[in-house]
């Protein structure tokens, strides 16, 4: 089964970086000696993907320069960028849903994931809901948990207010279908994470367990980590 298109959400401020970042975005600070966006990019390939569409807004125009068409990674890159006011993450996939089509791939732009990514999409073709989200058992390890997992559907997902039943988390790779954003009102600043945490009352979000931990470059301590592990890996 051919890979669907994945959106790479990578427009993030780097707010938690501070100096690190010094001036770049998040895509492009240094992680085992390359721009972090390299590594997720080979990651990608190696995953079967073969069409990446960026959403930019921050500093935006540098990640452009940086990977150009995906030639270089073996992939078809096409950027789509937020324009003057930031989106957040659910209104970029709104704005780029004319370049996904009609069921896509979602990644975090922080996140690296060395998990096979095909067995994600194939659940999602089986639960016939409208997105999917990977979920890992965190029990507050690396963050703050933030889903109840029933074991098929996200029953809750919320960032904000805790939940003693949480003990999984958001691990940064969903599908979804185009219908989704698109019942979305355009050109508004919107959140992932509010608009599936709808769809996990609504019983509408599958769930898919993974049992790799996840690496983030979104804190210092993710950064250390992650570097840490590419180095071992790569």
């Amino acid at each position: 089964m051919p890979m669907l298109p994945l959106a790479l959400l990578a427009g993030g401020l780097a707010t938690r970086l501070d100096a690190v970042a010094a001036g770049l975005p998040k895509s492009l600070v240094p992680v085992a000696g390359e721009p972090f966006i390299a590594h997720q990019l080979r990651l990608l390939r190696r995953e079967g993907v073969t069409r990446v569409v960026l959403c930019l807004g921050h500093l935006g125009k540098m990640i452009e320069a940086f990977v150009g068409d995906g030639g270089a990674f073996g992939l078809n890159i096409v950027c789509q960028f937020d324009g003057d006011t930031l989106l957040g993450t659910a209104g970029a996939l709104r704005q780029a849903l004319p370049l996904l089509g009609e069921r896509f791939l979602v990644l975090y732009g922080d996140s690296y994931l060395d998990i096979p990514f095909a067995p994600v999409q194939q659940a999602f073709e089986h639960s016939e809901t409208p997105a999917l989200m990977t979920v890992l058992r965190n029990e507050g390890r690396w963050d703050n948990s933030n889903v109840v997992f029933d074991g098929t559907r996200i029953v809750r997902h919320d960032k904000r207010v805790r939940d003693p039943r949480m003990h999984y988390i958001d691990y940064g790779l969903s599908v979804a279908s185009a219908a989704v954003f698109a019942a979305l009102p355009a050109g508004q600043a919107l959140d992932l994470a509010d608009l599936y945490g709808s769809l996990a009352r609504e019983g509408r979000l599958a769930g898919y367990e993974v049992f790799q931990r996840f690496y983030e470059i979104g804190t210092p301590q993710g950064l250390a980590d992650t570097d840490a592990f590419l180095r071992r890996v790569r």
